[in-house]
C-alpha cells in the first residue's frame, strides 16, 4: 500500500462521505464493494475505527477498547449482519482484547469476524486469514497449541497461495507459527521459520520499519533460550533501537525489547547492566498496560529473578508473589506461565531454606507443565530437576540437625 492508514485519513475531509469510506476501507486494507451512498452512521464507524486502531498503534490498547467496542455497536445498526465490514471491526476488537489479557472476551469476537469472513469470501481469501490468525493468536497465549497450530497453518497455506511466498504477511505468519513452536520447546522446527521471516521483511520493509523488530526480537529470543548470548544481543539491541524511534520510549514493544536485552545481559552475567533495563521495561508496562496485565507480571518475574541471582530474596518475594497473582487472575490457575511463577518463588524459598513452603509449589509447577506441555517439554525436566534439587537439600539439612 502506497500510503500509511494516517494520510488516507488525513485527506477525508476533502472528499465526499462515499469517498470517505472507500478511503478507509481501503486503508484498513479492506476489498471495496460500495454500491450505495453512506450515511452519518458509516461515517462515525470510520472515525471510530481509526480513533480504535490510532490509539492501539501509540500502545493505548485499554484506552481503545471502548472506542473500538461502539465500533462494532455502530457497523451492526449500518450494516448488514454478514456485512465484511463488521468482520473487519470485530477483528479489531479481538486483537485489542487479546493484547489486554481479555481473552474471554477476544475468542468470540474473533470466531464471529471468521465466520462472516469465511461465508464473504470463501475459504482461502487472506482476509479469512486474518481472522485465523487473531484466533490462532489468542489461542497461543491461552496455552492451547493443539488449537492453534491448524489455525496458524491454514492461515500461512492461504496466504502463500494468495499473495506469494514472499509477502509481509507471509512473514507475520511465519513469526506466529515458529513462536508457537518456541513455546513448545520445539526449537528446530521454530528456528528455520523465525529465520525465514526475518529474510522476507528484511527484504521488502523498510530498516526501521516496526514489523522488523517483530522479527528481530524473535529470533534474539530463540538464541537467548538456546544459550546463543552473542548472537542475541545484537538482534535485540536492534530491535530496540527501532522501536524507539518509532513507536517511542513508553511504548509496550519498546519495553518487551527492554525485557529481552536485559535478560541477555543477565545471563552473561552482567547484572549492573541488566537491573535498569527490567525497570524501565516494568515503568512501561505499569503505565501502558495497567496493574493486572500478563505482560507487566512477565516484568515482574524478570525482575525478581535478578534479584534471586544477587541474593536479594526479600526484594524478590514481593514482585514474584505480585506476578503470581497476576498471571491466576488474568490466565487461570492452570496456563504455564503461572507454572514459572511458583516455580520462581519456589526457588526463592528454597534458597532462604523455606523448604515446607517451597515443595508444593514446585509440585504444582510441575503438575501445570506436565498437563499443558506434555512430558518432553525442557521445562518439565526443569521442574523435576528443581524438586530433586529440594529434597537433596532438605534431606542434608536433617542430617545437619
Amino acid at each position: 500500500m502506497g500510503s500509511t492508514i494516517q494520510e488516507a485519513f488525513a485527506r477525508l475531509r476533502a472528499i465526499p462521505i462515499a469517498a470517505t469510506l472507500a478511503v478507509a476501507l481501503l486503508a484498513f486494507g479492506m476489498p471495496l464493494a460500495m454500491p450505495r451512498m453512506v450515511g452519518a452512521q458509516e461515517t462515525r464507524w470510520v472515525e471510530l475505527l481509526k480513533r480504535a486502531n490510532g490509539l492501539r498503534k501509540e500502545g493505548r490498547t485499554a484506552e481503545g477498547i471502548p472506542v473500538a467496542e461502539e465500533a462494532v455497536s455502530v457497523a451492526e445498526k449500518s450494516f448488514r449482519p454478514d456485512d465484511p465490514k463488521i468482520a473487519l471491526t470485530l477483528n479489531l476488537l479481538g486483537a485489542m482484547y487479546d493484547e489486554q489479557g481479555r481473552y474471554a472476551d477476544a475468542e468470540p469476537a474473533f470466531q464471529r469476524s471468521l465466520a462472516i469472513r469465511e461465508k464473504a469470501y470463501g475459504p482461502d481469501n487472506p482476509e479469512v486469514a486474518k481472522s485465523l490468525a487473531g484466533l490462532g493468536f489468542l489461542y497461543y497465549h491461552e496455552a492451547r497449541y493443539a488449537e492453534a497450530e491448524p489455525l496458524f497453518q491454514r492461515a500461512l497455506a492461504i496466504r502463500e497461495k494468495a499473495l506469494g511466498p514472499g509477502d509481509p504477511e507471509v512473514a507475520v505468519t511465519l513469526n506466529n507459527l515458529a513462536t508457537l513452536y518456541q513455546r513448545q520447546g520445539q526449537f528446530a522446527k521454530a528456528e528455520p521459520l523465525f529465520k525465514r521471516s526475518l529474510m522476507i521483511r528484511e527484504k521488502v520493509l523498510a530498516p526501521d520499519d516496526p514489523e522488523l523488530a517483530v522479527s528481530l526480537n524473535s529470533v534474539a529470543t530463540l538464541y537467548e533460550e538456546q544459550g546463543k548470548y552473542a548472537e542475541a544481543e545484537p538482534l535485540v539491541r536492534r530491535s530496540l533501537a527501532i522501536r524507539e524511534k518509532a513507536l517511542g520510549p513508553e511504548h509496550p514493544d519498546v519495553a518487551a525489547s527492554l525485557n529481552i536485552l536485559a535478560l541477555v545481559c543477565e545471563e552473561q552475567g552482567k547484572y549492573a547492566e541488566a537491573a535498569p533495563l527490567y525497570q524501565r521495561g516494568l515503568a512501561i508496562r505499569e503505565k501502558t498496560l495497567g496493574p493486572d496485565h500478563p505482560d507487566l507480571a512477565r516484568s515482574l518475574s524478570s525482575l525478581a529473578t535478578l534479584y534471586e541471582k544477587q541474593g536479594k530474596y526479600a526484594e524478590a518475594e514481593p514482585l514474584l508473589k505480585r506476578g503470581l497473582a497476576i498471571r491466576e487472575k488474568a490466565l487461570g490457575p492452570d496456563h504455564p506461565d503461572v507454572a514459572k511463577s511458583l516455580n520462581d518463588l519456589a526457588r526463592v524459598y528454597e534458597n532462604e531454606g523455606r523448604y515446607a513452603e517451597a515443595e508444593p509449589l514446585y509440585q504444582r509447577g510441575l503438575a501445570i507443565r506436565e498437563k499443558a506441555l506434555g512430558p518432553d517439554h525442557p521445562d518439565v525436566a526443569a521442574s523435576e530437576s528443581n524438586l530433586a534439587t529440594l529434597y537433596y537439600a532438605e534431606g542434608n539439612s536433617e542430617q545437619e540437625e
